[in-house]
């Protein structure tokens, strides 16, 4: 079950693969805006993913986030991710991100709960 209070943390170490630079967001080597939205919702993923059935998963469908500082190759990167409302399939989390400086991005995310099966049905139908 779903409860909000629900928190889950990610991290990593920033490497050139996660630059700027590498993911063409930008020309510097920092950890890029993009892989910092993705450990965000890794975080958001994870927390909830022990509390579905096998049947199902979830999908980003919403997410504002401001990136506040850069951090550097080298440095250690936590994600965490906080459930703050629950709306039917709708699952609502607040996130955030530090270094070991400090706080480097926040924001918002939602994500919806599906049926595999039939997600990926009407997904692959777009195809034809």
């Amino acid at each position: 079950m779903i409860n909000i209070g629900m928190k889950y943390t990610v991290e990593i170490n920033v490497t050139e693969k996660d630059t700027a630079k590498a993911f063409g967001s930008g020309e510097l080597e920092v950890m890029a805006t993009p892989r910092m939205i993705s450990l965000m919702e890794e975080a958001s993923a994870k927390c909830i993913s022990s509390e579905l059935d096998n049947d199902s998963s979830s999908v980003g469908m919403y997410l504002n986030v401001k990136h506040l500082s850069a951090t550097p190759i080298g440095m250690t990167v936590k994600a965490q991710s906080e459930v703050i409302a629950i709306d039917g399939r709708k699952v609502s989390f607040k996130v955030s991100a530090c270094d070991e400086s400090g706080l480097i991005g926040e924001g918002e995310h939602e994500r919806f709960i599906i049926n595999k099966e039939k997600f990926l049905s009407k997904t692959y139908a777009k195809k034809n």
